[in-house]
């Protein structure tokens, strides 16, 4: 009774929460929505990182031959020599989850699930609390549990199994290079903070207790120097499986989770930055106030660029907002350095490239970039990488939108800020660019210039818009061939202008053409959405030709094929099958459907179309499998007074 006690009375004490502001026992959507993480699992040599396993930015399931797990029970589990570790070091870039997971263990050691070998366990969270220039081990196991029935000093005396948690290790700003001469072994022995940290970690203070440490892998290099025999864990993120479980975790309506992981699972890059817990939440965030306010995914108006936006401002939170030029002037130089990185294939920066760039800012450079620190016989210092691919072409774009001055300028001096010299290269034969691309529609749209002014305080320049515009106009004409109409063949034509959002600039971008022609394409439910986002707006189109595409609602591998005119997508509470179409400005006259394996429920669909517009002139099935009920169908919709059908072929 008094072992239970203790375990509720230091998780009330220690777990207080900023975001939160009660104790995860109080909060039931802590226990609702924890997900469990991918984790891969090495004990680190005396002197550096095996093989660079950790802080290289890899993400989630490219582990290697690490030990992956997904679950807090893994922590002190007892390694391949079938050793328990004393010392874990739980590494990620911010976001990733430590946070979350210290909290997971101190929930489930008081709850008595897990971790039942230690009788008591103190986290000190030390991005938030403020400790003395001076202090012993019990003084600081005080501070962080200040009405301890048991006086903080007696614990220790007596032995106990202790685990000492210390939360955003790097916060303490130590270089951890004391002389060992003058380490503690008394933990009443008050001396320097540092010196006491060190004799903790170098085990000349409580030998027996153990550590959990977290930080992020730009702190590695000094704390290494100090621990032995530490196993060192590095949270990947969330595997595919995972992310879905979130998504259902964080709904409460299941057909609205199954909705909002559809809109991700359909935009290759939101669901791959998905891995990143953080980026998840966000997405969540964002799609929760979108379906509460429209029931309607097709009309979500944030598309991936306004969720990186707001991924960025929740990492800029309360920072240098008394000195905004410190973070203009950072922000430049970090999207130089991404944007240099794109245009070379590049993704592992040099400490000396990041120094030159003046990256080289603590309260910063961590939550962009990723450290890796050299293994055993490497001989150069560390390398950098952004947490994400898809972060490294965000910032690659922003390069060409942000505002400077010449002194900024000045100070960059490397790479070109020529937007048409980015598109034609995109257009010609560099199509990685193509995400780089879609995020620069993203930023100069008026939504985004504002959010980023206001909350953000970053400006960027309009000045790109038009330059865009007059691109995606002649890239088009290029394509089409003289004497014949003006068509758009191209599918990234719509996700940029999806990107973009803006029904005026979409107008003027396709008011030139006339045809919409896709063939053999796979559109999956983003797809969609954006091209039914082009076509309501698109006053001229005259022909939509979809020759052998099909439109998919799931994943691959439980896909339902289904064809429609125009996109479709599900409504909340709707179920699958039960749908409607979206309505375009009727000035279609014709519709090419060849090759797209129409079945018995699309002809009805098509029924139905055929009935209520009269502007539908041509209508083009080229199959092979329609069956008689198919087409009694369709005759049910050639029969209504409404069709003025001439072609069918």
């Amino acid at each position: 009774e008094h072992r239970r006690d203790s375990r509720e009375h230091m998780v009330r004490e220690s777990c207080q929460d900023g975001q939160l502001g009660a104790c995860p026992r109080e909060s039931p959507s802590f226990h609702s929505r924890f997900t469990t993480l991918t984790i891969s699992r090495e004990r680190r040599s005396k002197h550096g990182a095996k093989d660079g396993a950790v802080g290289a930015g890899r993400g989630c399931g490219s582990a290697g031959n690490a030990m992956a797990t997904a679950a807090t029970t893994a922590l002190f589990e007892p390694g391949r020599d079938g050793q328990s570790p004393q010392v874990v070091v739980l590494v990620g870039a911010p976001g990733m989850g430590k946070t979350t997971m210290v909290r997971k263990v101190m929930v489930e050691w008081r709850e008595g699930k897990l971790h039942t070998q230690f009788d008591f366990v103190f986290c000190i969270d030390c991005k938030a609390i403020v400790l003395p220039m001076e202090a012993s081990v019990a003084d600081l196991v005080s501070q962080c549990c200040p009405g301890l029935r048991v006086p903080a000093g007696k614990i220790l005396d007596d032995r106990k199994r202790i685990l000492l948690i210390f939360d955003g290790f790097e916060a303490l700003g130590f270089s951890l290079v004391q002389p060992e001469a003058e380490l503690s072994s008394d933990p009443r022995e008050v001396k320097p903070l540092e010196l006491t940290l060190m004799s903790l970690l170098k085990k000349t203070v409580l030998p027996e207790a153990s550590l959990l440490i977290t930080m992020r892998p730009t702190a590695l290099g000094s704390l290494g120097q100090c621990l032995k025999g530490e196993y060192y864990m590095e949270i990947l993120g969330f595997s595919a499986a995972r992310r879905e479980e979130y998504f259902h975790r964080y709904f409460e309506n299941p057909n609205k989770a199954d909705m909002a992981f559809r809109f991700a699972r359909g935009n290759e890059i939101l669901y791959s930055l998905c891995a990143i817990p953080v980026m998840s939440w966000t997405v969540c965030t964002i799609l929760e106030q979108e379906l509460c306010g429209k029931k309607n995914l097709l009309e979500c108006s944030k598309a991936t660029t306004g969720m990186m936006m707001f991924y960025l401002s929740q990492l800029l939170k309360h920072r240098d907002r008394d000195n905004p030029q410190v973070l203009q002037q950072f922000l430049l130089q970090l999207c130089s350095l991404a944007a240099e990185g794109i245009w070379k294939h590049k993704v592992l920066f040099e400490e000396k490239e990041i120094k030159d760039c003046g990256l080289d800012q603590p309260d910063l450079l961590p939550f962009f970039l990723n450290e890796r620190i050299p293994g055993e016989g490497e001989d150069h210092g560390s390398v950098y990488a952004f947490t994400h691919l898809h972060l490294q072409e965000f910032f690659a774009a922003m390069f060409y939108v942000l505002e400077d001055d010449e002194e900024m300028v000045s100070s960059l001096g490397r790479l070109e800020k020529n937007v048409n010299k980015l598109l034609e290269s995109y257009n010609k034969s560099r199509k990685d660019l193509n995400v780089t691309v879609r995020f620069l529609f993203g930023l100069v749209s008026q939504e985004s210039i504002e959010y980023m002014d206001k909350t953000i305080g970053c400006r960027i320049s309009p000045r790109a818009r038009e330059e865009l515009l007059e691109w995606l106009q002649g890239r088009h004409r290029g394509l089409s061939h003289p004497g014949q109409a003006l068509k758009v063949s191209e599918m990234d034509t719509f996700h940029f202008l999806f990107e973009m959002n803006e029904k005026s600039f979409t107008q003027s971008a396709l008011g030139h053409f006339t045809d919409l022609d896709l063939q053999d394409t796979k559109l999956t439910l983003y797809d969609q959405m954006a091209l039914s986002f082009c076509i309501q707006h698109w006053a001229g189109l005259g022909s939509v030709s979809l020759q052998g595409c099909s439109f998919h609602w799931q994943d691959p591998e439980a896909e339902l094929d289904a064809v429609g005119v125009v996109p479709r997508v599900w409504r909340a509470g709707e179920q699958p099958g039960q749908v409607r179409c979206a309505e375009p400005p009727f000035s279609v006259l014709s519709h090419r459907l060849q090759w797209c394996r129409l079945s018995e429920g699309c002809c009805a669909e098509l029924a139905v179309l055929l009935a209520e517009h009269p502007g539908l002139a041509c209508l083009e099935l080229g199959d092979g499998s329609l069956g008689d009920s198919s087409v009694r169908l369709l005759c049910e919709g050639l029969r209504s007074p409404g069709c003025r059908l001439r072609v069918l072929r």
